[in-house]
């Protein structure tokens, strides 16, 4: 059995209509949109609406930690613009890419910059939405847990630290543990480029302690300090940044 994982996909389609290519099966673990690209600040909605200045001038801010600021920015540019209806326009259009160029069978969570209320429109019947759930793929049992906890972030789809704790909860025994976010594990969180620590679950760590799954596969640390590491029997791999690699993580059993 061979699956392929992709997380933070962030617009990259065209190498997304590819990234099944030999696999019998794609797991996505979420980040499909693209507000705002770090390395290319010309690319995603950000830049589109208010210019690549501005988006130079809030990843700046962002980068510095001065969270603040950074909102003062974003309210100013905002201010004369219907921010919900023009976001939704941009996602929409990005939704209906990407999904068109999921393969079949695909099994998807939401990363904590998507928008999960705007996923059953563009889902097709080889794509199985999944959170707080589990689905069995060549014998083996996946649970998958989507979004992100809190952060000065304030992306989409942030929630608080027992709703998504309930959610792992849910899974009961699986094989292989699918999240957008690491467990909280400094290694695991930190952020090279970025220079900061993302936030990882508690509630992850003890899972993979109680549940013991073979593995743990997530995304959302672009640039990792660790990118693989052993906790008990458990393998935790970071699948990558899709968006820079364009190349599936290969999980074969």
């Amino acid at each position: 059995m061979r699956v392929h994982v992709v997380s933070d996909v962030h617009g990259n389609s065209k190498d997304l209509a590819r990234a099944g290519d030999g696999a019998d099966a794609l797991v996505c673990l979420g980040d499909l949109i693209l507000f705002l690209d770090y390395a290319d600040h010309s690319r995603g909605i950000f830049p589109d609406l208010f210019g690549v200045e501005n988006a130079d001038r809030i990843v700046a801010l962002r980068t510095e930690r001065r969270f603040e600021e950074a909102r003062e920015l974003s309210r100013r540019l905002w201010a004369d613009v219907d921010r919900a209806a023009v976001t939704e326009e941009a996602v929409r259009r990005q939704y209906a890419e990407l999904f068109a160029a999921f393969p079949e069978p695909t099994y998807a969570t939401y990363g904590n910059v998507d928008m999960p209320p705007l996923w059953p429109e563009y889902a097709g019947p080889g794509t199985t939405v999944l959170d707080g759930e589990t689905v069995e793929i060549g014998g083996w049992r996946f649970g998958f847990v989507g979004g992100g906890l809190r952060t000065p972030m304030r992306t989409p789809f942030e929630i608080d630290d027992e709703t998504y704790a309930a959610k792992i909860a849910a899974l009961g025994a699986i094989d292989v543990l699918c999240t957008h976010i690491p467990p909280d594990v400094p290694d695991l969180c930190y952020d090279t480029v970025a220079r900061r620590f993302e936030r990882g679950s508690a509630a992850l760590v003890d899972a993979i302690h109680e549940l013991r799954p073979r593995y743990h596969v997530f995304g959302h640390v672009h640039q990792p300090l660790v990118r693989r590491m052993r906790i008990g029997a458990t393998e935790c791999v970071n699948v990558g940044h899709f968006n820079a690699t364009g190349t599936p993580w290969v999980l074969e059993w």
